[in-house]
């Protein structure tokens, strides 16, 4: 069995001053043979025999298991955990989903069973587990389920892929009762005045005041209007194209595995991005009308007319691509002001901006959407924009399939799903037409013009 060696590669050896080097400490282990040839692993570098010595056995036991710096018969759930995270998710899920996974693992999971052994977790302690952070936390339906996702996932490529567990101790937990029926999927619709209601509030504030009437008259999800630039407005041929969208990413991914929740100095832990769209079919050019339209050529020329009156003050965006943690490749929106020199990166102009050009993201949404629900009094989300304009397009007979459409849905499978309430709805009227106009009773036949006729009347 190989062991590891250690020497000075220093000893002895003078420095052009004749005085003796500093210690160079080395650590070497043999490595099966390649070819029926010796080989090795060595490491020099170490100031003391100490240090090259744990940095050797380090390795060496890594070297044993296969790459992996651990023994899989002993790794406790929270090393395992970061396990996941580094095979798994870095190269599967999205940015802010990884955020959202390690959020829920450093917070939750590893506070709770962090140092048991991964090979001793069972069914019973996960359940116990999961009920617990229901009863003290009283999350919410949809946040308890994300971290039973999480539960869920990781054991699952523990026994599957990696081969770490002979059984999955997750595969039969449940969420407790009362957190599957505490709270039913929400869907808000607006009503017309409750929309008039908000667009009045705002419209002082320019950039909030578009944004909602650009959702409201589009279906955009918020990532899709904040993800718009001027470029992806056609004026002329009356089109708004959804080619990327808006995100914030943790910087170096770190930013939630602290309670610190701002940066040194006034700068902030998280930049705005923009990425790929969630699914190939949410790219989509979609028609709008003369009503957004011309809130859109007036709000453009504000802008203009601010870049000129702020001068060097305004604030100017440029793009530069990088590539984030999940591999994903983005474009960083990178701020910069009195920028009187050539800048070597392409300028790029958001849509939904304040006065003085910065740019929130999404988050530009988080004081609007509290304004309305305490102040306006009205059950809102910025989604409920996009719920709100497919119920009228739906309402309005529009065909399913150009509703999925617009909305960006990968089929009409899942519009329907979405807005089972509003086609209930319809074919409750479909049959009570069909009961006025398909009736027997009086023995009188009923022809096809007769009933449109009757039924544009009525």
């Amino acid at each position: 069995m190989a062991t590891v060696s250690t020497r000075n590669r220093n000893k002895n050896k003078l420095d052009r001053n004749g005085k003796p080097k500093a210690p160079n400490w080395e650590y070497r282990f043999d490595t099966a043979p390649i070819d029926g040839k010796r080989k090795q692993v060595c490491k020099s570098g170490f100031r003391t025999k100490g240090e090259a010595e744990a940095a050797g056995n380090k390795a060496l036991a890594e070297y044993n298991n296969a790459g992996t710096y651990f023994s899989p018969s002993e790794i406790s759930v929270s090393d395992y955990l970061d396990y996941w995270v580094k095979n798994y998710c870095l190269l599967n899920i999205s940015d802010s989903t990884l955020v959202a996974y390690r959020n829920i693992i450093n917070n939750h999971i590893k506070p709770r069973i962090g140092s048991y052994r991964l090979k001793s977790v069972t069914t019973m302690i996960l359940q116990e587990m999961i009920n617990n952070i229901y009863v003290e936390r009283g999350f919410t339906k949809n946040f308890m389920k994300n971290i039973l996702k999480v539960v869920k996932g990781s054991f699952k490529y523990a026994k599957v892929t990696a081969k770490m567990i002979q059984t999955n101790p997750a595969e039969d937990v449940t969420l407790p009762k009362t957190a599957q029926t505490s709270e039913s999927e929400e869907i808000i619709i607006l009503s017309k005045s409750d929309v008039i209601r908000i667009l009045e509030r705002f419209k002082k504030n320019t950039s909030h005041y578009y944004a909602i009437l650009t959702a409201y008259y589009t279906g955009l999800r918020i990532s899709e209007v904040y993800g718009l630039t001027w470029d992806c407005i056609d004026f002329e041929n009356r089109t708004l194209t959804v080619n990327k969208i808006c995100k914030k990413i943790p910087v170096n991914g770190k930013a939630s595995d602290s309670t610190k929740r701002y940066g040194t100095h006034g700068k902030a832990l998280t930049r705005w991005y923009f990425g790929a769209c969630k699914t190939p079919t949410s790219y989509r050019t979609i028609s709008i009308g003369d009503t957004l339209l011309a809130a859109l050529k007036e709000y453009k020329a504000w802008q203009e007319d601010n870049e000129l009156r702020y001068g060097e003050f305004y604030t100017k965006y440029y793009i530069k691509d990088e590539t984030s943690e999940t591999h994903k490749e983005v474009k960083r929106l990178i701020p910069m002001q009195d920028a009187n020199f050539e800048i070597p990166m392409e300028r790029v102009y958001p849509v939904f901006i304040k006065e003085d050009g910065s740019f929130q993201g999404t988050d530009s949404m988080k004081y609007p959407s509290k304004v309305i629900n305490y102040e306006l009094g009205i059950h809102f989300n910025f989604h409920a924009l996009r719920h709100t304009h497919a119920t009228m397009l739906i309402e309005a007979n529009v065909p399913v399939k150009a509703v999925s459409e617009r909305l960006g849905h990968s089929n009409t499978r899942t519009t329907l799903e979405t807005y089972v309430h509003v086609t209930e709805s319809m074919r409750d009227d479909a049959v009570n037409k069909f009961e006025t106009f398909g009736s027997l009773e009086d023995d009188k036949i009923v022809t096809i013009g007769e009933a449109k006729r009757s039924a544009k009347t009525s």
